[in-house]
């Protein structure tokens, strides 16, 4: 053995649990973005559908606020909602915070927008 060498196993070491210190965090932030990604999509499709069925079929609430408390029920945050009364329609956004990731610092939020429009079927 060449006295050089001694303590290189050390290094190899340390950097392989290095990288796979890394591949786990990475994984980690993914897994929290696709997390996030989905309950945007759902408090995006929930908020839509209830301003667009509010639309249709009035009950009192404002589309928006209706909107707004299908999004916050689902762990969003309504930022815009186009749903006008005497359509039959609503688009609306949606942020969700999928808070601080481990490899990339500061906060990630996803966006998600969804539509929703009422067909209702032709009289006679």
């Amino acid at each position: 053995m060449i006295v050089g060498e001694r303590g290189s196993v050390s290094v190899v070491l340390a950097a392989g649990i290095l990288v796979v210190l890394v591949l786990v965090m990475g994984l980690a932030d993914l897994a929290r973005v696709l997390a996030a990604r989905s309950v945007a999509r759902t408090a995006a499709d929930a908020a839509a559908l209830a301003a667009a069925q509010e639309l249709a079929f009035p009950t009192g609430p404002e589309p928006g606020a209706l909107a707004a408390e299908y999004a916050s029920a689902n762990g969003g945050t309504l930022t815009a909602c186009s749903c006008e009364p005497g359509t039959l329609e609503a688009t609306v956004e949606v942020h969700v915070d999928a808070g601080d990731l481990l490899l990339f610092p500061g906060p990630a939020v996803l966006i998600a927008r969804a539509r929703a429009v009422v067909d209702l079927p032709a009289p006679g």
